[in-house]
């Protein structure tokens, strides 16, 4: 009885391990480009710059945008212009290497697929990263893609876009800005104290869930967690014993030494708008 050999459709295999990590400069620096981009542009296409960690996880530190033109189903980028920024932000940090590109708008579309291809000649397995400035669902959606191969046999025929796990790592401050830049509209941008207020504000809400927590676990309610418990007590622990006056004392000359630094910062901006008017005034005179 004869056999016959069959052929099927398969993916590439993938590391399933594969993640990303962005620094929030980096989605700052898209938002910014957006803003600035031509009036006939649609949207904003450029590369991302970083590392790859022992672990495998990408960590994305930086980008620039690169010019292009989309016409239907053709996309031309300025590739000069892309190894020019390159050359220059590498003279500056050498260990920054092209990990993939980014683009704005609502997930991947028809012509990324001619773009990633680009950008594979450039760097192994990169990573394609999408940042929403339509806020389509409200606020900025933020997602990374690889590419996996479809295959028939040892003839590839196509790829397919595979989101991965995104980390968004960020201190206090950046968070802050962050969380206006992803809402749809905000009256005006907090100053350092409305900041400082805000993040007052969070830490006492923590403290408040943790108190509640304490409580219900000494009164029974709640089942004692081992690793909770030791990460509240080296918390505790790493806080300098200090006593109330103390603190109020340290906070206060803390406040009183930002207030100087904004009363300096705004002398200095008067002396230096007074001695261009005076500039001015002398060159016409």
């Amino acid at each position: 009885m004869a056999t016959t050999e069959s052929t099927v459709l398969q993916f590439s295999q993938s590391s399933n391990t594969l993640s990303a990590k962005v620094h929030p400069l980096v989605i700052f620096n898209i938002c910014d480009c957006y803003v600035r981009r031509p009036d006939q542009a649609d949207r904003v296409i450029g590369t991302l710059l970083g590392s790859v960690l022992p672990d495998g996880t990408v960590d994305i530190r930086n980008s620039y945008a690169v010019p292009h033109n989309e016409f239907s189903d053709q996309v031309a980028l300025d590739i000069d212009y892309h190894h020019n920024m390159l050359s220059s932000h590498q003279k500056v940090n050498p260990k920054e290497v092209i990990v993939g590109w980014y683009s704005t708008g609502m997930g991947v579309t028809g012509g990324s697929a001619l773009i990633h291809e680009f950008y594979s000649r450039e760097v192994a397995n990169p990573i394609h990263l999408t940042v929403d400035t339509g806020f389509n669902n409200g606020e900025g959606t933020i997602k990374a893609y690889i590419s996996v191969n479809l295959s028939l046999g040892d003839r590839q025929l196509a790829a397919q876009f595979q989101e991965i796990p995104l980390d968004l790592r960020m201190i206090e401050a950046e968070r802050l800005g962050f969380d206006i830049l992803k809402t749809t509209s905000v009256d005006k941008l907090p100053n350092d104290l409305e900041g400082m207020e805000a993040s007052m504000e969070r830490l006492l809400a923590l403290i408040d869930d943790i108190y509640k927590y304490v409580d219900n676990v000494v009164e029974g309610h709640v089942e004692a967690d081992n690793t909770i418990g030791r990460f509240l007590a080296d918390t505790v622990a790493s806080l300098p014993k200090l006593s109330p006056a103390a603190f109020d004392k340290l906070m206060n000359d803390n406040v009183q030494d930002h207030l100087l630094l904004l009363y300096l910062s705004s002398i200095t901006r008067t002396q230096l708008s007074l001695a261009e008017k005076l500039n001015t005034a002398a060159q016409i005179l």
